[in-house]
């Protein structure tokens, strides 16, 4: 198993400064173009605000949800999943973590108001959670076990969720993670809910390009033909698909791992690299 990862994830702990997860909100600005939302059209609508949906519309549902203390509503992942829509595909950094932060308060008042055996209430606590703290080495780790916590009761609630997106997050999080004693980083766990994903879920491309992240994790010669086949098998869903925002930092991350793949293969046994760099466009 290579280190790199490992070790570059806890040298950036001496060179984070501590941080503490933001509490305000981002202000959208006058909004008086909206759509005519009400708390009930919101409630009939709200499978259809996702990845594609354009972030004025994102806004102004969210800016309506602000004002709106309907239990109904509350008790959902609706809100916790309009702010990490729109944390995604925000450049500012400090609103990001913001909107991100949010999106956790959203989820744990959901959690409150009895949506506890909502499996999306959990993922989009998660998710916005992972994102809050992503820049926030030190908080990061002190976030593990809750993330883990809330990804694993999301897996056990609603695996399917976001195309096996509990699946995903938590595979992900146990390959990026450090490992026992400082974190919970495993990567055969990473691995079996990988595979998990991309058995159950194929048709989401992270769940290809996650998996074949852990393949090469696990250094082994083996992996390779498999490694090769879901990078192909992830970029060919994301450039067929229709994925809104997360199209082009997607298309990053695979760019990121194939690179990875370059520099990395001069370390590795023959078949491995020879296997992988014959896989490049």
């Amino acid at each position: 198993m290579r280190k790199s990862s490992l070790l570059t994830f806890a040298a950036l702990m001496f060179l984070t400064s501590c941080a503490e997860i933001p509490q305000d909100r981002v202000s959208f600005g006058r909004l008086s173009d909206c759509p005519k939302l009400t708390a009930s059209s919101l409630a009939e609508s709200q499978d259809q605000l996702n990845a594609s949906t354009d972030t004025h519309t994102l806004a102004c549902a969210l800016t309506l949800l602000r004002g709106n203390k309907s239990p109904d509503l509350r008790r959902t992942a609706l809100g916790s999943r309009l702010c990490l829509h729109l944390a995604e595909r925000e450049f500012d950094p400090e609103k990001r973590e913001k909107l991100a932060a949010e999106g956790v308060s959203f989820a744990e008042a959901a959690l409150a108001l009895g949506g506890d055996n909502d499996g999306a209430v959990h993922y989009y606590l998660a998710t916005n959670l992972g994102l809050t703290v992503r820049e926030h080495v030190a908080l990061a780790m002190d976030n593990l076990e809750r993330l883990e916590r809330e990804l694993k009761r999301a897996v056990a609630l609603n695996p399917g969720l976001d195309d096996g997106g509990p699946l995903r997050v938590l595979g992900a999080l146990y390959l990026k993670a450090p490992a026992w004693p400082s974190g919970i980083g495993d990567i055969d766990k990473a691995l079996e809910l990988l595979r998990q994903a991309v058995n159950e879920y194929p048709d989401h491309p992270l769940n290809h390009l996650f998996y074949a992240q852990a393949l090469w994790e696990d250094d082994n010669d083996a992996y390779a033909a498999q490694i090769k086949t879901e990078l192909a098998l992830g970029l060919k869903l994301l450039e067929e698909g229709d994925w809104g925002y997360r199209k082009i930092p997607w298309q990053k991350e695979f760019e990121a791992f194939q690179q990875e793949i370059v520099e990395g293969a001069l370390h590795r046994s023959q078949p491995v690299a020879q296997a992988l760099l014959e896989s490049r466009p």
